[in-house]
């Protein structure tokens, strides 16, 4: 008898026992269904964390000012100034292998184009913020030295400012009242996507709704702070002419510090290194903290993989009560058909015929569970990903996974009650009632 005709006794034994096949098919179902939605969901994760790190920059060193108690002593380290513009210029001075370092300072403000009102945080900052970030922009240009040196009022702002301002027109050239003055558009950011978990898990704020001026600007004009003319932030890096001034930038307060550098292998090198420097020079004092998007990640990527393991346990137990289901009703079947058994032994059927019989019936159970648990799996990932609102995928990777493990379980918990069948003594089936 060849492997056709077992297959075909075999389904039309399990065509029998409607039923009973259908209950035994659930356990492969769900573990089928459970495998591919873990596996989308732990991609899902991945893609969504790799997405908002990029957003941070997988080079960067990001370094952010911090509140410290007051010891109320009055010690040197009681005297740090934050992050300051000359900080800005010692890492620059001293870390190799920097490609950009920009400065950051923010405050948010009311903003107003003709009836239309928002709060938005306004950025000041240097040319080098959209190389930073890769950032790219849609309409226009990004600020350039000139903007800086002349302290002009311009600015480059977010889509989702653009959307709630402007709606279908274009911002370019038009005017905008950021706080007490009025600013120029000059270009507008390209959307970012900041999910939920990227704001949750690594702070991220929503990026399409900053407004983006020269730093020079925002230190003269919202702060107040008094910037002699020669003192300038030109394109990457702070530049100063004379002793007096470099004293005075001392006092010029940073909200952020970014330092990109060109090799990632010395990331956190150059981030140990930096903090040195800053250790220095704020006498000790942890006023600033440095954040490695790169380490966010491996942290983040740790818990993911605890997760997955968690959820391929879970999964696993359901492949494995199925192949239970399909062990335990294979075993009932041959007990009643002891008889069935006899007879094809009796007109010539070989034990290798018995063997490939009830081994088909369980692969065909396994196979059409699998194909069922894989369509179970496509509805529970998009429900999840509708109701959850979590970031699904479902690869091609996942599916043939799923169903790979599902056809190994049925022909690996078919084969014992398979093996019991072929070894029945046909004479003894015969006699069984």
């Amino acid at each position: 008898m060849n492997y056709k005709e077992s297959f075909k006794i075999g389904l039309n034994g399990l065509r029998a026992n409607i039923m009973r096949t259908g209950l035994t098919m659930l356990g492969i179902i769900f573990g089928v269904a459970a495998v591919i939605s873990m596996l989308s969901i732990g991609e899902g994760a991945k893609q969504e964390t790799l997405q908002q790190i990029e957003l941070l920059g997988t080079n960067n060193i990001i370094i952010n000012k911090k509140a410290v108690e007051n010891t109320g002593t009055s010690s040197k380290a009681s005297y740090s100034l934050g992050l300051t513009t000359k900080d800005l210029e010692a890492i620059k001075a001293i870390a190799p292998d920097i490609q950009i370092i920009t400065p950051v300072r923010e405050s948010k403000h009311g903003v107003m184009y003709k009836s239309n009102l928002s709060q938005n945080v306004i950025t000041g900052t240097s040319t080098g913020y959209p190389m930073t970030f890769n950032s790219k922009l849609v309409e226009g240009t990004f600020f350039k030295e000139y903007h800086q040196e002349l302290r002009a009022n311009v600015c480059v702002i977010g889509s989702g400012v653009k959307e709630r301002l402007f709606k279908y027109e274009s911002p370019l050239n038009k005017k905008i009242k950021i706080g007490e003055m009025w600013f120029s558009i000059i270009g507008v950011v390209a959307p970012k996507s900041v999910s939920s978990a990227g704001s949750q898990s690594f702070g991220i704020r929503n990026f399409n709704e900053d407004i983006y001026i020269p730093l020079n600007t925002m230190l003269y004009k919202f702060t107040k702070v008094e910037v002699d003319p020669n003192f300038v932030v030109r394109g990457n890096v702070t530049i100063t002419n004379e002793d007096d001034i470099i004293r005075q930038s001392d006092r010029v307060s940073l909200d952020q510090i970014i330092v990109k550098v060109d090799k990632s292998e010395r990331l956190k090198e150059i981030a140990a290194l930096t903090g040195r420097i800053l250790d220095r020079r704020h006498f000790g004092v942890k006023d600033y903290e440095i954040v490695l998007p790169e380490q966010l990640l491996e942290q983040k990527q740790k818990t993911q993989r605890i997760f997955n393991i968690v959820m391929g346990a879970i999964a696993g137990i359901s492949l494995l009560v199925g192949g239970i289901g399909i062990m335990n009703i294979m075993l009932a079947n041959i007990l009643e058909r002891t008889r069935e058994i006899g007879v094809r032994r009796a007109v010539g059927a070989t034990m290798n015929d018995i063997l490939l019989q009830f081994l088909s019936e369980a692969v065909t159970i396994s196979v059409l569970g699998g194909v069922l648990g894989i369509l179970v799996g496509f509805i529970l990932t998009a429900a999840i990903s509708t109701y959850a609102e979590w970031n699904t995928i479902v690869s091609p990777i996942s599916v043939i996974l799923a169903f790979t493990v599902s056809v190994a379980t049925g022909i690996v918990f078919g084969i014992y009650p398979a093996k019991k069948a072929a070894d029945k003594n046909p004479i003894e089936s015969l006699r069984y009632e």
